[in-house]
């Protein structure tokens, strides 16, 4: 009887590499797009090019909004530059309110093909060791579940977390897809409207021969009310970590 184990396994294995492609694509592009696309998705591009963008917006609205929206999902899928320059330019073309719309509507499509790219390769493989790994492991693992909601929402309210980061880490650790998405929906919201709202005064800025001041994030007036919203997110997590402990305390009062 003829051994059939080694024709099973070549299947299996371009399976296993099939569910890595769409990672290894985004990284490949990624890594090409830092090295060839820094100096063309800037605001100087922008500064050469506002006349024709204008008037293009101005003669077919839609298709603009739409070749934008797609844009802006490349960028953000790939992880390419220009993504705060991406979000400028939403409010520089299509104002506050449609401005914002776009912006958080294609950053959220673009965050959730990343999300899906690295879950099926990465994903599944350390989530599977995750699971088996037992202890400390496997304690983080839990208390991120039963936090799950509030981690994604802080990781994409805190400034200082990355926007890649916070597309891969929850993918890598099996996070829900629904959350993942209507919390990156929402939770991007403050940030999209400061961007767009940056955007919006954009033609003045470039009139003056100046490049919009991104770092109007960090001013007081509009980081405060940011970190509020962090400190909410963050105050679910903080009472499930204290009820315990108090429930604890009072089992023992009874005993006695």
């Amino acid at each position: 009887m003829s051994d059939t184990s080694e024709p099973q396994s070549t299947p299996v294995k371009k399976a296993g590499l099939a569910r890595h492609l769409p990672l290894i694509a985004v990284v490949l592009v990624a890594v090409i797009g830092a090295a060839t696309l820094k100096d063309y998705l800037s605001f100087d591009t922008l500064r050469d090019n506002r006349e024709a963008l204008v008037a293009f917006r101005d003669q077919n609205f839609l298709a603009m909004l739409a070749l934008f929206m797609g844009i802006y999902v490349v960028i953000v899928a790939f992880s390419l530059p220009g993504a705060a320059v991406a979000s400028v330019t939403g409010g520089f073309l299509f104002g506050l309110g449609t401005g914002t719309f776009a912006n958080v509507v294609a950053a959220t499509i673009g965050a959730t093909g990343i999300f899906l790219a690295a879950r099926w390769g990465l994903g599944s493989f350390l989530n599977a060791k995750i699971e088996n790994a037992g202890g400390r492991v496997q304690s983080l693992k839990n208390a991120l579940r039963n936090n799950e909601i509030e981690v994604l929402l802080l990781l994409r309210l805190v400034p200082a977390v990355p926007f890649f980061v916070a597309n891969l880490l929850p993918a890598l650790v099996g996070v829900k897809l629904r959350n993942f998405l209507w919390t990156t929906a929402v939770g991007i919201v403050p940030g999209g409207i400061v961007f767009t709202w940056i955007g919006v005064g954009l033609g003045e800025v470039f009139d003056r021969g100046e490049n919009p001041d991104l770092s109007l994030l960090w001013e007081p007036h509009i980081i405060g009310p940011i970190l509020g919203l962090c400190v909410l997110a963050a105050m679910p997590i903080v009472i499930k970590a204290v009820r315990p402990a108090n429930t604890t305390d009072k089992t023992s009062d009874k005993a006695e």
